[in-house]
């Protein structure tokens, strides 16, 4: 068995038994492996096992990496984690099943244009940006239920909010707000827990887990 097909079924071992602890009975998370920068012999093993869900940080990448093998296999779906460009998102809608970036009104409009346009309808994060760090993207909490509502109206496939937490502070603190959020506006997934605190993200009912070395091992 492949390395990572290892590391994968460790990781899947590891929720269920965290899940038990925090006497959680409700559907077992989706890892998302984090994928990008790794070529696609790195990840092939992890496809011919079955997994679907997969997380790229860029547009092109993607593209070059992806489009031949989802031609081939429908039942991969690809999720778009990294920052989106409005002149991207032609290309985005193309390749992606789920996008968990998306942060002002400006990118909503535009995706909503080019779904129409493709006839493809993404499942769509609001990224938060708890932290209120100037370095990464993301909404301001103040204003998460106006873009809600202004995306909601688009005619966008909202289904949940995501949050990056800031290096070097307990995570815990955002994910227990991002719940609270995430009740608030009544979404039914979050997209929160990378390899370094999904076991904490677990307590706070993440539905995605964005896991990408401790599957693949360390970048170059």
């Amino acid at each position: 068995m492949h390395k990572t097909v290892q590391n994968l079924i460790s990781i899947q071992d590891t929720i269920k038994s965290k899940l038990e602890d925090f006497n959680i009975n409700e559907r077992i998370p989706k890892i998302i492996a984090v994928s990008k920068t790794f070529k696609i012999d790195h990840i092939l093993p992890l496809i011919e096992y079955g997994h679907i869900d997969y997380g790229e940080n860029k547009v092109q990448e993607a593209l070059e990496k992806w489009t031949d093998i989802k031609s081939k296999n429908n039942k991969i779906n690809l999720h778009l984690i990294g920052k989106l460009q409005t002149n991207k998102v032609k290309f985005a809608i193309k390749i992606f099943d789920y996008i968990h970036s998306l942060d002002n009104e400006k990118l909503a409009k535009k995706i909503a244009d080019e779904q129409k346009k493709q006839n493809k309808k993404p499942k769509i994060f609001i990224q938060v940006n708890l932290g209120e760090e100037d370095q990464k993207s993301g909404i301001h909490k103040n204003q998460l239920t106006e873009l809600y509502n202004f995306s909601k109206n688009l005619g966008l496939d909202i289904i949940g909010l995501m949050c990056i937490p800031p290096f070097g502070e307990n995570p815990e603190n955002f994910f227990s707000k991002m719940s609270e959020l995430n009740q608030m506006i009544n979404l039914n997934e979050l997209s929160m827990g990378m390899s370094s605190d999904y076991q904490e993200a677990l307590k706070y009912k993440a539905t995605y887990l964005r896991i990408g070395s401790n599957i693949f091992g360390q970048r170059d």
